[in-house]
């Protein structure tokens, strides 16, 4: 692990975001609240949010930090039959929390594939990503 002990304490933002593309019937399952395993989002925004707050105990070398906020919102894009799940951490702390933004993004949508994969096995979960990250001696960074 980094020796972070040196660094000053500052307030950290990290955002993330991904998706999960699946037949339209499975989508409508999801919005309509009809999935077999209930409420899908639902669900999965507490998997999320449990993943953020677990991150040191699934990566190795992660710090383990004392977040303050955690969001999960899911945006449903019809058009192209596509769950977008992003999500947000922060803490004042010595590290960033771009590991916990990404690791409940990840989860997020495991948890929707997992939901709802008895009706549909050939969902894809793609671009997960870090969009934004604040605080720290790195500044401000944004994803063009």
């Amino acid at each position: 692990m980094v020796d972070v002990s040196t660094k000053a304490e500052t307030h950290r933002i990290a955002r993330a975001a991904g998706w999960i593309a699946m037949q339209p019937e499975t989508l409508a399952r999801i919005v309509e609240g009809t999935s077999g395993k209930g409420d899908v989002l639902g669900v999965a925004r507490i998997a999320a949010i449990q993943a953020a707050k677990r991150t040191a105990d699934l990566i190795p070398l992660c710090h383990d930090l004392p977040l303050t906020r955690i969001s999960i919102d899911f945006e449903i894009d019809p058009g192209l039959n596509r769950v977008r799940c992003l999500t947000s951490a922060e803490c004042v702390g010595r590290s960033g929390v771009e590991m916990e933004a990404l690791c409940a993004a990840s989860v997020g949508l495991l948890t929707i594939y997992d939901m709802c994969k008895a009706a549909d096995r050939g969902m894809t979960i793609g671009e997960i990503r870090l969009i934004e990250k604040a605080g720290g001696k790195s500044g401000h960074w944004k994803a063009a």
